[in-house]
């Protein structure tokens, strides 16, 4: 199972969802996805989030058995 930590970085930076969804051009629905690990970023996504977040990528995800 993975586990999506991208709801936490965003809670912890600068931006609001709000922001990250025009930043990306993706939906609400999308980011939640994301932050739930529904569905994931593509990797240049993955990479601009990281950035943009001041984390590194490998940062957003654990995996639990």
């Amino acid at each position: 199972m993975i586990i999506s930590l991208i709801g936490s970085y965003i809670k912890q930076s600068q931006y609001d969802r709000k922001y990250i969804c025009e930043y990306f051009g993706i939906s609400q629905n999308t980011l939640s996805n994301w932050c739930t690990a529904k569905t994931f970023p593509t990797i240049p996504q993955l990479l601009q989030l990281a950035n943009l977040l001041g984390v590194h990528y490998g940062d957003f995800y654990k995996y639990k058995e």
